[in-house]
């Protein structure tokens, strides 16, 4: 495992800047160390802290300022108008299975002539596929409306439209240099869209078109926000930045979730054994992966089938049936990390001179690369892409980046070796010929050598206080806690505390975890410290030290009714 590099955030240096924090710490009437988190996240009045701490939903964007809404709008009423076949095609993913759900779901009620679809992983791959649109001609489908890809789908879509479809295209990923031949393409990163928000999801895209429509037409708003529990999940999952819209959608998508989730939502809550009140962090590890491991293991039908379901029963079933996927993904993401990790410790040049990671072998799981990629940037912290082969000597790629590093930009340097690609700069996904994979290899190091800096290959674990454990009560808690829901771009706070020791023998729970009572020598106040995987790494340095520093989180710990403030350990330095 890579050492963590810790990094205290930017703190206020001027004269100015710190009589904006004293300002609000007396207009607000907090602390100090909740006004200095405040103006790290953009805030620096009274009004901004008011419309951070209570987002509305009628504070968000016109969708009509969007490319081409006007456009989409008037072909999806034409459609309903003349009750023409429509079918709602998303990709396989959480983001697109929960599109699919929210788009269907809502259009159903004012269209009966509609079918959703989403493509098989390995069967035709990512993007609109020409067997997909085969399946909507024998339909008799003359719109389809893509969400979560379709944007460098230009070829099939063409093919689409010789057979009489058009297209509205909802996508979030960055446009190639030809765009498809769609009646309307809706997607903030198109250049010259000036809609103001860049980072919505799929899911997200399309329920702006659903709110445009619902604006032409004069449908209650409060119609359409019933499926804002389906807009956090993809928020939560996708892992886009939680500020503006995205941060208000997710807000309310929680509020949604926790206190009236849709049928399918509830099930699956129930089957994973989740209890208590949900937030992004919880969505990520508990509902994501279900979600996500019906495309990968089987067809991303059963998780839209789940979301879509209005019997609870039925609903139960599907969950266990995604359940069971999932535990079969646990099984294979395990087996291949460890057979990815070997590859790497046995490779003398991708171990000492390589700055990234590119692998291949013929039977891995194509539906579980990406997480396997992940894992293995969690042991050799560089850009990883992770190979699989699909059919006609072709392999399937997915790739994952490390801080600070345009993942996609790397990628399209070596474009020339690729069939196809797409992706953003944290993620991405490639088509390739087997044979072009150690050229690619090479190529993308040499992208990699020559933009990454020696810095970036260590993990870093940015600071937002050093705090003392007397400032952290449960008021200061509540008031922390509505700076949520905490996702990139406004994470969690993270605190670095010094001087500390052990109040009592470390805890070990479960054989690796650690449980420690930390106590402030200064102030004689203790916590409750978790150091989840922390076991082999820091028991026997934790009994040897006198004192150290950590760096943690603050959660809420609810054990028998009674709850209680938890520090949540990311790292110990001695």
């Amino acid at each position: 495992m890579t050492e963590n590099r810790w990094l205290l955030a930017t703190q206020p240096q001027t004269t100015e800047e710190k009589q904006v924090v004293l300002k609000l710490q007396n207009e607000i009437g907090i602390t100090e160390e909740l006004a200095l988190l405040l103006w790290q996240r953009g805030v620096h009045s009274f009004e901004e802290a008011k419309s951070f701490f209570t987002p509305k939903l009628e504070d968000l964007h016109d969708p009509f300022l969007m490319q081409d809404m006007e456009k989409a709008v008037e072909r999806l009423e034409k459609a309903i108008r003349e009750e023409e076949t429509v079918v709602i095609y998303g990709d396989y993913d959480v983001d697109g299975t929960t599109a699919v759900a929210l788009v269907y779901g809502f259009l159903s009620k004012y269209h009966d002539n509609i079918h959703h679809y989403n493509p098989d992983r390995y069967k035709e791959g990512y993007g609109i596929s020409k067997t997909g649109i085969d399946w909507a001609k024998e339909k008799k489908t003359s719109l389809i409306v893509a969400l979560d890809c379709g944007i460098k789908s230009v070829e099939n879509i063409a093919y689409a439209n010789t057979l009489g479809m058009d297209f509205i295209v909802c996508d979030h990923h960055e446009p190639g240099e030809n765009l498809p031949d769609a009646v309307a393409i809706l997607d903030p990163k198109r250049k010259g869209c000036p809609y103001p928000f860049k980072e919505l999801t799929g899911n997200g895209v399309g329920f702006k078109l659903l709110t445009a429509f619902c604006l032409k037409r004069n449908i209650p708003l409060e119609n359409l926000y019933t499926y804002l529990d389906l807009a956090v999940i993809s928020i939560a999952s996708d892992i886009v930045p939680i500020i503006g819209e995205n941060r208000t959608l997710a807000h309310f998508g929680l509020k949604k979730l926790n206190e009236n989730p849709s049928t399918g939502l509830k099930a699956l809550k129930e089957v994973s054994g989740f209890q208590g009140e949900m937030n992004i962090e919880n969505v990520v590890f508990t509902l994501g992966p279900r979600i996500n491991a019906a495309g990968r293991i089987a067809h991303a039908q059963s998780a839209v089938d789940l979301l879509l379901s209005k019997n609870y029963e039925e609903a139960v079933d599907f969950a266990y049936k995604i359940q069971a996927h999932n535990t079969e993904r646990k099984t294979h993401d395990s087996q291949i990390t460890e057979e990815a990790l070997a590859m790497i410790s046995t490779d003398p040049w991708m171990l000492h001179e390589a700055k990234s990671t590119v692998l291949f072998k013929h039977d891995w799981h194509k539906g579980v690369i990406g997480i396997v990629a992940s894992r293995c940037i969690e042991h050799f912290y560089r850009p990883t892409v992770i190979f699989t082969a699909t059919k006609d000597n072709l392999a399937a790629g997915s790739a994952r980046s490390v801080q600070n590093f345009d993942l996609y930009q790397a990628i399209d340097a070596c474009s020339n070796w690729l069939e196809q690609f797409g992706g953003h700069r944290h993620a991405a996904g490639m088509t390739i010929k087997i044979e072009h994979i150690e050229a690619f290899r090479k190529a993308f190091d040499e992208v990699v050598q020559a933009q990454l800096q020696e810095e970036h290959l260590q993990p870093t674990i940015v600071i937002d206080l050093e705090l003392s454990f007397s400032s952290i009560s449960a008021k200061f808690f509540r008031i922390m806690k509505r700076m949520g829901p905490f996702g990139p771009k406004n994470m969690r706070p993270v605190f670095k505390t010094s001087g500390l020791s052990l109040a009592s023998t470390p805890r070990i729970m479960k054989e690796k975890h650690l449980r420690l009572e930390l106590v402030d020598p200064q102030t004689g106040q203790t916590f409750t410290a978790v150091g989840f995987g922390m076991r082999d790494k820091h028991y026997e340095s934790l009994l040897a030290a006198d004192q150290f520093s950590v760096v943690y989180t603050i959660e809420e710990n609810t054990f028998r009714g009674i709850s209680s403030l938890q520090l949540f350990l990311k790292d110990i330095k001695y």
